[in-house]
């Protein structure tokens, strides 16, 4: 998803970056180059705690309409693409290969705390997701 983000600087070196679509979501760097580089792993961080709190990921608006709001006169706009399909809390079937000795050992250890081997995978992909 291509975010829009807008840069400050005082100095014309180093930039302040936000966020508009995220508040709250912000970044700095030594170059221009750095701030956008810096500004993708901060909106990471915000998208992983938006997921985590089940919050909806809002699709961001247009430089158009951000460059209404005078918090954001005088700044340099750009867009940073970030792939937002780790944060998507979707189902998603998949088949999976496994050796045969790794099923034995799930089989025989739900079979003793009677779960299903479904239900054991789902458990466990739910524990990897926390």
């Amino acid at each position: 998803m291509r975010y829009p983000v807008v840069l400050h600087t005082d100095d014309g070196i180093r930039f302040g970056v936000t966020v508009p679509d995220l508040p709250g979501c912000f970044s700095t760097g030594d170059t221009f180059d750095d701030a956008l580089t810096s500004v993708v792993e901060a909106i990471c961080l915000h998208l992983e705690d938006l997921a985590e709190e089940n919050e909806d990921i809002i699709a961001p608006r247009t430089i158009a309409e951000h460059r209404l709001n005078p918090d954001f006169d005088g700044g340099i706009w750009a867009f940073v693409d970030v792939d937002i399909t780790r944060f998507d809390g979707r189902s998603e079937k998949v088949s999976i290969t496994l050796p045969r000795r790794l099923l034995a050992k799930i089989d025989d250890y739900v079979h003793t705390h009677g779960s299903t081997r479904s239900g054991f995978l789902a458990d466990a992909a739910r524990q990897a997701m926390r």
